[in-house]
């Protein structure tokens, strides 16, 4: 090992890293808002937030999945701007790139192997919970979406390797527990006897539904609200109604709490028939644990404890501080990937 690492996980909303010191021991987890789709200059920013926090590091190893962000005509645009981004901010210390099975690589190779580069944070969670648990379904229940990855034999088993593969494959879902409009997740709604269509309109989010059903955790919802309002029961209230047509005021609060869980008991359904699939096509056994990450994996527990799966959090494989274990599974691939270049 010999010397801190500083992983970095570069989403298209929220900017993630994790320091490991010398020992591998985690130290500071940090995430903060990162609106890239708004502009290069959001992820400067967001890096001298963070690096004030974590501290400077000599080593530093790069997730990412932002370069999917309509702010780059392509993906490999992308990548090839935030590895330029990333090398500006920390030379001269060393910077590598997580490339799954090409390992890591230096900013100047980083054109030639793009497509290994995209969106690879869920394959450097995987495999750090591989090297700890040789059979696992890893389920990392994010803001936005879910990676399910299977395990077997202490081997990261997915069908797909990338985006377009993982939603054929069922391994990756676009759904999330903050930012997935409600529109996403059904066409209509049970509501005072009837179905109401729900209207294709951006006025809530699955953030919302959790508020609501008292299940969001602190510091998840890191963007505005749908409209700009307040984060509340009462601003959740009134988004949820606005997908029906109505106002918060038009019913008592607790229709809408009941409104609420009716929609994530879809969402549950959902990621739940996805994990029932993956089991089942690769053999594994109800011995086999979840292993949970992200803010939303209260999600993935509800589904463990309903199956009868044995399930612990991804910080249970490392050394977190105590301070920092729901922030090491929340942040999994800044942690693993820091974890992975220390191995390697």
């Amino acid at each position: 090992m010999g010397e801190p690492v500083i992983g970095w996980d570069l989403g298209g909303a929220h900017l993630k890293a994790a320091r490991l010191d010398a020992q591998g021991c985690i130290g500071s987890v940090v995430q903060v808002a990162c609106p890239l789709w708004q502009g290069m200059e959001q992820l400067e920013e967001a890096l001298g937030v963070v690096l004030s926090e974590v501290g400077a590091a000599q080593r530093h190893a790069v997730t990412m999945t932002g370069e999917m962000v309509d702010l780059f005509p392509h993906r490999a645009a992308g990548v090839t701007r935030l590895a330029a981004a990333m090398h500006d901010w920390l030379s001269p210390a060393e910077l590598r790139f997580y490339a799954g099975a090409a390992g890591f690589l230096s900013a100047d190779q980083v054109a030639a192997h793009t497509a290994e580069l995209a969106s690879a944070n869920w394959l450097a969670s995987a495999t750090c919970v591989a090297a700890h648990r040789p059979d696992a379904l890893f389920i990392d229940v994010g803001s936005t979406t879910i990676d399910l990855v299977p395990i077997v034999a202490g081997r990261v088993v997915a069908r797909g390797r990338n985006d377009f593969a993982r939603l054929v494959a069922g391994e990756l879902l676009y759904t999330g527990v903050v930012r997935t409009p409600l529109m996403a997740l059904a066409p209509a709604v049970p509501f005072e006897g009837g179905s109401v269509p729900l209207m294709a309109e951006y006025f809530a989010t699955t953030a919302d539904v959790y508020r609501l059903m008292e299940q969001l955790p602190e510091g998840a919802d890191l963007h505005p609200a749908a409209d700009g309002g307040e984060k509340s029961i009462a601003g959740s209230a009134q988004r949820l109604a606005r997908m029906i047509g109505r106002d918060a005021d038009s019913a008592p609060l607790d229709a809408w709490r009941a409104l609420a869980a009716w929609f994530g008991a879809q969402q549950l359904r959902r990621v739940e028939e996805a994990c029932d699939r993956l089991r089942a096509v690769h053999a594994l056994s109800d011995a086999a644990p979840v292993v949970l990450a992200g803010v939303g994996r209260f999600l993935a527990r509800d589904i463990a404890t309903r199956r009868g799966w044995a399930c612990l959090d991804f910080a249970d494989l490392l050394s977190a501080n105590s301070g920092n274990v729901d922030r090491t599974s929340d942040c999994a691939p800044a942690v693993a990937v820091a974890w992975l270049l220390q191995q390697a």
